[in-house]
């Protein structure tokens, strides 16, 4: 680089030399005069030097500007204004759409509900299907909510459905402690505020049921994961995986909006039942 700047600096010096040559050329002979008109006569050669050597600068200095903004083979190019590119927004991802789920006969559905109703339920549908895909494990697969219940849900696997039961309801009695009878393997923790919490396996013929239960203010809260029976595949979720989606904030905070609004009727408990 430091090369170029000297070849420039040289012409530009030779191109200042040969215009104040050519111009104090052309000025009148001075007169052969003694004293003050000898001295009055360098100084106008001297004042048209330095007038046409900054002239010639100025023009130089732009051409080597001009030069300094075309490419190297000479080409011409454009300088165009560059306009920063407004940042691009993540559009929101909409929620997988609900698997239809034809009800038993008398059995009823999201479909009887008043307006109003049903949409409330389908929007904490929504919003718990974002908490579920974020906090349970990737081999659960996708999850759907269903337009059967507001607390059915289905996650799939390359093409394998698993059941999924997402439940936030009032109830007068706490759930039962898991008890490790006919097969059945427990877990427990402590979830914030003190909240103990039972998780289990539960066999079901030669495969497994995966869920944690908890009591949560006035009612009793539950996630399962069933098998797939069907292609004998066990619900792909352990124990200590589902206590610790129950232990998520984001997870308490769907329970907390349920158990302040249910959507679910009371359970209630037949004496002898």
């Amino acid at each position: 680089m430091g090369t170029n700047e000297d070849t420039a600096d040289a012409r530009t010096a030779l191109l200042v030399r040969e215009a104040m040559d050519r111009a104090t050329a052309e000025l009148p002979a001075l007169m052969d005069l003694s004293g003050p008109a000898r001295t009055e006569g360098r100084r106008r050669r001297a004042r048209v030097r330095v007038a046409i050597g900054t002239g010639v600068l100025a023009v130089a200095t732009l051409g080597a500007v001009t030069a300094s903004l075309l490419p190297s083979d000479g080409a011409r190019r454009p300088v165009e204004a560059v306009v920063a590119a407004p940042p691009s927004q993540p559009s929101p991802t909409a929620p997988p759409q609900p698997v239809h789920i034809e009800p038993t006969p008398g059995e009823s559905s999201m479909a009887g509900l008043p307006p109003a109703e049903r949409a409330r339920q389908e929007n904490f549908q929504d919003r718990a299907v974002g908490v579920l895909q974020s906090l349970l494990p990737p081999a659960v697969g996708t999850v759907q909510r269903t337009d059967l219940k507001v607390n059915f849900y289905q996650a799939t696997k390359d093409g394998t459905a698993f059941p999924l039961i997402f439940s936030v309801r009032p109830s007068g009695e706490k759930p039962s402690p898991c008890q490790e009878i006919r097969g059945r393997v427990c877990a427990k923790a402590t979830l914030p505020g003190g909240i103990e919490a039972h998780a289990s396996t539960i066999p079901t013929g030669t495969v497994t049921e995966t869920e944690v239960s908890f009591r949560y203010g006035t009612c009793n809260v539950r996630l399962s994961v069933f098998p797939h029976e069907a292609s004998n595949t066990s619900a792909p979720v352990t124990p200590a995986q589902l206590l610790d989606v129950a232990k998520a904030p984001a997870f308490l905070d769907l329970v907390r909006a349920a158990e302040a609004q249910p959507m679910e009727e009371e359970q209630r408990i037949v004496p002898g039942g």
